[in-house]
């Protein structure tokens, strides 16, 4: 599904233009994106969490050329669905636990 797909499926839910529908959109995106930098969690009930990961700098080396590449420290964003995410994905797996 692409952000084109969405705004498609949020103008369809009511009576949106396709603009309103990307403005909604768009909010949503872009409210994430602001929580992640100022370094918070989103937490959305039933669907998972957001996080930033810290990663700590490491030697790595380059494919081609084998030289070591010094990677450094850096911030990325994580995702860890919910327990009712998981299970409507792996609808085989709820039944048996």
């Amino acid at each position: 599904m692409t952000k084109a797909d969405l705004v498609e499926k949020v103008t369809q839910l009511g009576d949106l233009t396709r603009k309103d529908g990307e403005v909604i959109v768009e909010t949503i995106f872009d409210s994430v994106i602001a929580a992640l930098q100022s370094g918070d969690k989103i937490e959305i009930r039933g669907f998972g969490s957001f996080r930033i990961r810290e990663r700590n700098p490491r030697i790595g080396r380059n494919p081609k050329t084998g030289d070591r590449v010094d990677v450094p420290a850096k911030r990325v964003p994580y995702f860890k669905p919910s327990k009712e995410l998981r299970d409507l994905v792996n609808p085989e797996e709820a039944s048996t636990n």
